[in-house]
């Protein structure tokens, strides 16, 4: 097993940092998967670091990243960034994951030799789900998309907080796991409500042509089980597959405690995904 850290440089002030995850000796040849976080989720956060070792050994080199603007620093693993957190859209996550997608390709990240740079698969866990949907529907690069307990619709953002940013240009939304107040500025807001046809999950999925494979937690919030009836319901190309037992973090937790058979079912159904579809 190799795994390897790296950052990209995206101009002003940002830098996108990831790890790579990756097993030479299961395969010549092996897919890429990125593995896109969620609101408040950072690439180091509970079970992502072993997931991406778990999918490694399963021969696909695994990408792990933090959005640049999702508010962890050079820390890893804590919010030191709050302004840029305030400040971060669906387009400035896409804007990143253009740009590790033209660094693989032009060979930036000293990836093993057996990564097949020209077709990616994408994977992302709840609003990170999204950002997959976005960013691969109609990508040439992308050969396939999996949502873990992935979000339905891109506004995340109740009317009470939409108020309070229409008034003072920023609101705020507790994070119950650091006690920390999470910004959100106006910029954000207006991502979401300018772009609403471009980010019209339904709609991206009911066109794409790759496939979808949804992977959705039955304990888990009410609106994502929900939600992930409808992005099924509307695919063109889609698999939704239940895990009994699983809440929003496949029963995973931070600090990593260990696996969970939710998470494992998760794992094994992501990649025979990626090998099936993968050519």
């Amino acid at each position: 097993m190799e795994t390897r850290a790296f950052s990209l440089s995206l101009g002003e002030g940002l830098t996108l940092r990831g790890n790579w995850h990756a097993d030479r000796t299961k395969g010549e040849r092996q897919p890429i998967l990125l593995f896109c976080h969620g609101f408040k989720g950072f690439k180091d956060w509970g079970s992502f670091p072993y997931i991406a070792d778990e999918l490694a050994k399963r021969g696909i080199v695994t990408i792990r990243l933090n959005f640049s603007c999702n508010g962890v620093g050079e820390s890893g693993t804590h919010f030191d960034e709050l302004e840029k957190f305030g400040r971060n859209t669906y387009a400035r996550e896409i804007a990143d994951l253009q740009a590790l997608v033209e660094a693989i390709q032009a060979n930036e990240l000293d990836l093993p030799e057996v990564a097949d740079r020209q077709k990616l698969f994408v994977t992302g866990h709840s609003k990170g789900g999204a950002d997959a949907i976005l960013f691969g529907a109609g990508n040439p690069h992308v050969a396939g998309i999996i949502t873990w307990n992935g979000v339905a619709d891109v506004n995340l953002f109740d009317e009470k907080l939409r108020a309070e940013i229409a008034q003072h240009g920023v609101g705020y939304i507790p994070n119950a796991r650091t006690g920390q107040q999470m910004p959100i500025t106006r910029v954000v807001i207006e991502d979401v409500d300018s772009h609403r046809q471009e980010y019209d999950l339904l709609d991206k999925v009911a066109k794409m042509d790759q496939p979808l494979r949804i992977i959705q937690g039955r304990e888990d919030f009410a609106r994502l089980v929900k939600g992930a009836e409808r992005l099924h319901a509307a695919a063109k190309n889609s698999e939704l597959y239940w895990i009994d037992g699983a809440d929003h973090t496949f029963n995973a937790r931070h600090p990593f405690a260990g696996s969970t058979p939710q998470l494992e079912e998760a794992i094994r159904l992501t990649a025979d995904f990626v090998h099936s579809r993968w050519t």
